[in-house]
């Protein structure tokens, strides 16, 4: 009864457009209240839920994202990949796709590499006559490729959350995130035939392209150093986002020297303010579980998920189905706290690694981020690019084909998600 109640009540605040953290924490709380519990749960179970090291990094990443964006390091590397592919057909979708792919090493979140790109690619793509549809949509699901490949905050919530290795998940995301920006450039490929793209304007040559690489390389090494990190043992996720930040703060003021006191007071501000917001769904979300916890919700999820079938491929292709419709009406932070408790059980009593139920989970999250009516990337491009919702959701529609084919590789394909991470951490 007190799931069906905090439910019911979660529904009801989120129609009445209560912003998703505080839907969340109301209900629970109104539950706890009712049903005679101490108050005193409200602040061990959202202490609790803060008091996590792996968390500790998601605010670092979100720091070093800002500061590789105030010290123009991102405009080398966009720089750098124009001269590189930019002159194919439908180069500049093709530019949009690798730098999301090389920055993804740094910032880990997907409304983090639309922050710190989207508005140059989107503008460019403007100017050199791409139809604004395209240019949304190839901007949206780039990004996806951020949370999957590591260093990932999403990745690191779901590990704290399913109390699974962060450091195996995240090198899990690996080779995922290269399938969704293969098949993407593909899906951009055949685009540029039929639609007949242009090519970039950009003047080439080798001089140019060797001065723009040696500018661009200390950029460059940064996902490099970061992972060899991971995969070495030297660090662990949360030693990673913090040599993440002495990396920026490094490049921006003693190699690019663009990095200003008001920039650096500006990403500041701008962790903070993402840093609150994350932590506060989180907190809520603890609460939310909490209440779902104590009725056995998980324990009769499970049961009933494994009364259904105990083949592991679907329960997967299930798990998918829920989560996809999931991710359209729910913020993703949230569904990975409350679901990952859940699902995990089940799904491990069947077989299914928990590294690659993390990446399936995450992936389909993110492909939520496209989809209306909660779709946070939507919303973002379209203030961004100052296109009508329905537009914006138009140009997002081609680009979901490939997100779903390397969904279903990730799914079917066990290995795709766990060799990597068996082969290199013991």
């Amino acid at each position: 009864m007190m799931s069906l109640a905090v439910l019911l009540l979660f529904a009801l605040t989120m129609l009445m457009g209560v912003p998703i953290a505080f839907a969340m924490g109301v209900s629970a709380a109104s539950v706890i209240w009712w049903n005679d519990f101490p108050i005193t749960v409200l602040a061990q179970r959202t202490i609790n839920a803060l008091d996590s090291v792996p968390l500790l990094a998601v605010p670092m990443f979100i720091f070093a994202a800002a500061l590789f964006n105030a010290a123009g390091i991102t405009r080398h590397l966009f720089d750098l990949i124009r001269l590189a592919v930019g002159r194919i057909r439908g180069g500049l979708g093709h530019v949009t796709v690798l730098t999301n792919l090389v920055f993804s090493g740094i910032s880990g979140a997907a409304l983090a590499d639309i922050g710190a790109l989207g508005g140059t690619q989107i503008k460019m793509m403007r100017e050199q006559g791409y139809r604004d549809e395209f240019a949304a949509g190839i901007t949206m699901a780039a990004a996806t490729i951020g949370p999957i490949f590591p260093p990932s905050i999403p990745l690191i919530i779901f590990a704290a959350a399913a109390e699974v290795s962060a450091v195996k998940l995240l090198i899990a995301g690996a080779i995922p995130a290269l399938i969704i920006a293969a098949l993407l450039m593909l899906q951009i490929a055949v685009m540029a035939r039929m639609q007949n793209l242009p090519r970039d304007r950009i003047t080439f040559s080798w001089p140019i392209l060797g001065r723009t690489l040696l500018v661009s390389l200390p950029a460059l090494l940064a996902p490099v150093i970061l992972i060899g990190g991971l995969i070495s043992g030297l660090f662990g996720p949360t030693e990673v986002a913090g040599i993440c930040v002495l990396y920026a703060l490094l490049l921006g003021t003693l190699v690019y020297r663009e990095l200003t006191w008001k920039g650096l007071i500006e990403a500041a501000r701008e962790t903070v303010q993402s840093t609150a917001s994350v932590l506060f769904i989180v907190a809520s979300a603890a609460l939310f579980a909490w209440v779902l916890t104590i009725d056995r919700v998980p324990m009769l999820a499970s049961e009933f998920l494994l009364g259904l079938t105990k083949n592991p491929v679907l329960l997967l292709l299930m798990v998918n189905v829920i989560l996809l419709v999931v991710g359209m009406v729910l913020e993703s932070i949230a569904a990975i706290l409350i679901l990952a408790p859940i699902f995990t059980p089940a799904l491990m009593a069947a077989g299914v690694d928990p590294i690659q139920l993390g990446v399936v989970v995450v992936l389909n999250l993110m492909i939520g981020l496209l989809t209306p009516p909660v779709g946070m990337s939507l919303y973002m491009v379209s203030i961004m690019a100052k296109l009508p919702l329905q537009r914006v959701v138009a140009g997002a529609i081609p680009f979901l084909i490939p997100l779903v084919l390397a969904l279903l590789v990730v799914t079917l394909v066990p290995g795709v998600s766990t060799w990597l991470p068996n082969l290199l951490v013991k």
